[in-house]
C-alpha cells in the first residue's frame, strides 16, 4: 500500500496517472513462468522491482518496461504492464520516442552490461546526455550469458572465457563512470542480493526527474558464478562503501576504515579513521552540481581484482529533461495549444505572417 497522493506526487512521475485503489507486488507480476537459470541475480530484482512499483502509487497500466536483448531483457514477459522486448542495444533509443510522447507513461529500461556498454552504448550515453525522464537498470554480471560465456564490456582485464581463451586484454569500462561523464543526472549502484537497499535505491530512481542510471552487481551462476561474492555473505560489509548524504564516506560495517583526500597527491583514498580523525573523512553529497567528487567515488574499485565497492546514490540533481523542453517547444509551434482557441490563433499567426506560401492543385 502506498501513501501517495496527488498532493505528494513525485516529481519524476508528474503526469503519470496514480492507481484509483491501492496495488500489491501481485498485481504487478504476470502469469508467466519466470524462466532464468537457478540462483540467477535476476530473481531478485525482478521480485524486488515488482514490490516496489506498488509503493510509487501509479496505476499499472500507465507503466512501460522497455527491453534490449539479453538474459535480463526477459524482463517485461515477467511484468503485468505495458512492455517491449526490443532489439540489442536500442532500448534506451525507443523508450525515449515513448517518454516524450507519453508524458502519463513511467518508463523503465531494461538492460545488460553487454547490451547497454557493447552494441548499445551510443543510445545509452545520449539517452543520459539529454536527461530524458526514464529510469535504466542495467544488469551488470560481467559476461555475456545468452550467448553462453564470451567476455564483455565489464569483464575484468585477463578474464578467461570463451571468446578470451588466453584472457581478456580490454580494459573493462566503469559503468558508473560512463554514466557520470555522459552527465547522467541520476547515479547509483546496487547489489542484487541486498534487496532492501535496493528497493531504496529503485524508489529514488523512479521518482527522480531526468535520468536514472542504476548498476545492479548480478550473479550470473553458470558462466561468472561468484564474481561479486566479495559483495554477499558475511564478510560483505567490510568491502562495501555505502554512501549516504551527509554522513561520512565509510569503509566497512565497524567504520574504522574512511575516505580521505590525500593531502599529497589530492587523490581520493582509503585510511584508519583512527589516523586521520573523523574531520577528515568526507562527507557524501549526492546533489552537488559538479560531478567531479561522484567521479572520483566511481574509482574507489578498479574494475579488476575488487576489494572495495561504492554502492548507493553517487549523483542526484535537478536540470531540465528532453522530453519536457521538446513538448514545450511542440507547444510553442502550435501557439500553445491549451485550448483550441490558442491553437486558432498560432495557426492564423503562420498564415498571415511574411513567409510566402504557393498553394498548387493537384492532378487528378
Amino acid at each position: 500500500m502506498t501513501d501517495i497522493t496527488p498532493e505528494n506526487h513525485p516529481v519524476g512521475l508528474a503526469g503519470v496517472p496514480l492507481a484509483v485503489e491501492p496495488l500489491k507486488r501481485r498485481d504487478f507480476a504476470s502469469d508467466q513462468e519466470v524462466r532464468w537459470c537457478p540462483g540467477c541475480g535476476d530473481y531478485a530484482i525482478l521480485s524486488t522491482f515488482q514490490g516496489v512499483l506498488p509503493d510509487l502509487g501509479i496505476a499499472k497500466e500507465n507503466a512501460v518496461v522497455i527491453s534490449g536483448i539479453g538474459c535480463s531483457s526477459r524482463f517485461p514477459y515477467y511484468m503485468s504492464t505495458y512492455g517491449m522486448h526490443s532489439i540489442h542495444g536500442r532500448a534506451p533509443a525507443i523508450a525515449t520516442g515513448v517518454a516524450v510522447s507519453r508524458p502519463d507513461l513511467a518508463v523503465f529500461v531494461i538492460t545488460g552490461d553487454g547490451d547497454a556498454l557493447s552494441i548499445g552504448g551510443n543510445h545509452l550515453i545520449h539517452a543520459m546526455r539529454r536527461n530524458v525522464n526514464l529510469t535504466i537498470l542495467m544488469f551488470n554480471n560481467r559476461i555475456y550469458g545468452l550467448t553462453k560465456g564470451q567476455y564483455s564490456p565489464t569483464s575484468e582485464a585477463g578474464k578467461v572465457t570463451k571468446s578470451s581463451p588466453m584472457g581478456s586484454i580490454d580494459a573493462p569500462f566503469n559503468p558508473l563512470a560512463v554514466a557520470l561523464g555522459a552527465g547522467c543526472s541520476f547515479v547509483a549502484r546496487a547489489v542484487d542480493s541486498d534487496r532492501t537497499h535496493l528497493a531504496q535505491i529503485l524508489t529514488a530512481a523512479a521518482k527522480h526527474r531526468g535520468t536514472s542510471f542504476v548498476e545492479m552487481y548480478q550473479n550470473c551462476p553458470i558462466f561468472n558464478d561468484g564474481a561479486f561474492d566479495d559483495y554477499k555473505g558475511p564478510e560483505a560489509a567490510q568491502h562495501l562503501i555505502r554512501l549516504v548524504d551527509g554522513e561520512p564516506v565509510l569503509v566497512g560495517a565497524d567504520g574504522t576504515r574512511g575516505v580521505v583526500r590525500d593531502p599529497v597527491n589530492g587523490e581520493l583514498t582509503v585510511a584508519d579513521v583512527a589516523e586521520v580523525g573523523m574531520d577528515h573523512i568526507l562527507v557524501h553529497d549526492s546533489h552537488r552540481t559538479d560531478p567531479s567528487l561522484a567521479f572520483e567515488l566511481a574509482h574507489l574499485d578498479d574494475g579488476n581484482l575488487i576489494t572495495q565497492t561504492p554502492i548507493g546514490i553517487l549523483r542526484n540533481i535537478e536540470c531540465p529533461t528532453y522530453d519536457d523542453q521538446a513538448r514545450t517547444q511542440v507547444q510553442l509551434a502550435a501557439g500553445d495549444t491549451t485550448t483550441l482557441q490558442d491553437r486558432d490563433k498560432g495557426l492564423q499567426s503562420l498564415l498571415l505572417g511574411t513567409d510566402t506560401w504557393q498553394v498548387r492543385e493537384r492532378n487528378a
